[in-house]
C-alpha cells in the first residue's frame, strides 16, 4: 500500500517519467542462499505457496507468527526485496544513487524470519559491494529499531562499519552502548520523545566525531520512517524534515550511496517521507499544498493503528513536516559522550 502510494503521488506531482523507475531482476534461490540457510528458504518457500505453517514451522522459523505472518505473494515479495536491493547495488557502482523503498528489511536472519523481515536485503546489497571489491563500506541505520540482523552478520568483517540511531528500549530491545562490538560499530540509543533540535545534535555529533574525516567506498542507507513523529509503534517527535536532513549527511559520506525504505507504519508518514526523499535526490520543488489529485491519493490511505483523534490533517495536504525544534536534554548530550569515547578508551573496549 505505501510502496503504490510512493509512486502514485510522484506521478501526480510529475515527478517520474520512463527514466526515473528501474525493474530489478528477483533474486533466485541461488542468490537467496547466499544469506539464508537451505532449511528456512524450504520453510519460507512452502509457506508462502500452501499458506498453511505447521506448529514445528512456526516454532523454528517464527513463519505464521504475529510478528511474521504468511500471506499470499509472500516469496515473490522477498526475492523483489532481495533482487532490488542487489541490483540498487549495482547501480551504485556504477555511478547513480538508487533509491529502493520496498528496502531496508534489516531484521532477518540466515535461519528465521524476524520483525515483519522475512529476509535481510541490506546484508546482499553489502555482499554485492564487498565482492566488488570495495574494501569500506558504512551500513547507517536510521530506522526507529535497531538494525540487529545486519549488525550480527557484519559485526566481525574489518571491512564494514556499522551505525545505528535507534528508539531506546524498542522492540528488539537490542543495540545499546554496551553492544559495540568494537570501534567499527557505533549504536546510539535516542530516548524517547526526542524532537528535531535533540535529533540532529546526537546524528551531527556522533557523525562528526565518528565518521567524518574517514573515508568510505560506499554508504548503504535504511531510513526507516518509523523514526517520526506519528508513527503509532514509536514515541518521538522528528519531523520528516529533520530525517531528511539525516539522509543527506549520510549521502555526503561517500562517493557511492545506497538508500533502502526501512520500517514505517504510518502510511501517510511513509509515503510523503519517501516522496520528500525523491523530490531532494532530484531538486523538485515540493508544493507548499499539495494538489487535489495528490491529496486524493493520500486519502485514500487508511491504517488500522491509529485511531482517528490522532489523525493530522496535514498529512493528506503536505509533504514537509514543519520543524519541531527544542531544548536539547541533558541524557541526548550524555548519549553524544557515551557513543563517542576517547580514542584509547574505544581501543581498550575493542581488546577486552
Amino acid at each position: 500500500m505505501r510502496h503504490e502510494a510512493f509512486l502514485r503521488v510522484c506521478a501526480s506531482l510529475g515527478w517520474l517519467d520512463g527514466r526515473d523507475i528501474r525493474e530489478a531482476p528477483l533474486a533466485d534461490r541461488e542468490l537467496l542462499a547466499r544469506f539464508h540457510c537451505t532449511s528456512y528458504l524450504d520453510a519460507l518457500e512452502t509457506s508462502a505457496r500452501t499458506r498453511i505453517v505447521q506448529p514445528e514451522i512456526r516454532a523454528r522459523y517464527n513463519l505464521g507468527s504475529m510478528e511474521c505472518p504468511v500471506f499470499e505473494g509472500l516469496w515473490e515479495r522477498v526475492c523483489a526485496t532481495v533482487g532490488g536491493s542487489i541490483f540498487a547495488a549495482d547501480l551504485a557502482l556504477e555511478g547513480y544513487l538508487p533509491f529502493h523503498p520496498g528496502g531496508g528489511t534489516h531484521h532477518g536472519r540466515p535461519d528465521r524470519a524476524s520483525g515483519f523481515c522475512y529476509s535481510n536485503d541490506p546484508v546482499y546489497a553489502i555482499l554485492r559491494l564487498l565482492d566488488a571489491g570495495l574494501e569500506g563500506v558504512l551500513y547507517i541505520d536510521l530506522d526507529a529499531h535497531h538494525g540487529d540482523g545486519v549488525e550480527s552478520t557484519f559485526a566481525e568483517d574489518p571491512r564494514v562499519h556499522l551505525v545505528s540511531f535507534h528508539e531506546e528500549g524498542r522492540w528488539p530491545r537490542s543495540g545499546t552502548l554496551k553492544d559495540a562490538h568494537g570501534p567499527r560499530t557505533i549504536n546510539v540509543p535516542l530516548p524517547r520523545n526526542i524532537n528535531d533540535s535533540e535529533y540532529l545534535y546526537v546524528f551531527q555529533e556522533v557523525s562528526k566525531r565518528r565518521l567524518r574525516g574517514r573515508e568510505f567506498d560506499a554508504v548503504v542507507i535504511t531510513c526507516g520512517a518509523d523514526i517520526l513523529s506519528g508513527d503509532p509503534l514509536t514515541s518521538t517527535n522528528v519531523s520528516n524534515a529533520a530525517l531528511a536532513a539525516a539522509v543527506t549527511a549520510c549521502i555526503k559520506l561517500s562517493g557511492r550511496a545506497i538508500l533502502l525504505g526501512g520500517g514505517g507504519y504510518n502510511p501517510w508518514n511513509t509515503a510523503r517521507l519517501w516522496a520528500k526523499l525523491w523530490a531532494d535526490l532530484n531538486d523538485f520543488a515540493i508544493p507548499a499544498i499539495l494538489p487535489q489529485s495528490t491529496t486524493d491519493i493520500l486519502a485514500s490511505l487508511s491504517c488500522d493503528l491509529i485511531d482517528e483523534s490522532d489523525f493530522n490533517s496535514a498529512w493528506l495536504t503536505t509533504l514537509s513536516d514543519p520543524s519541531r525544534p527544542g531544548g536539547i536534554r541533558a541524557v541526548c548530550r550524555a548519549r553524544v559522550v557515551e557513543a563517542c569515547p576517547p580514542p584509547d578508551l574505544r581501543a581498550s573496549s575493542s581488546a577486552r
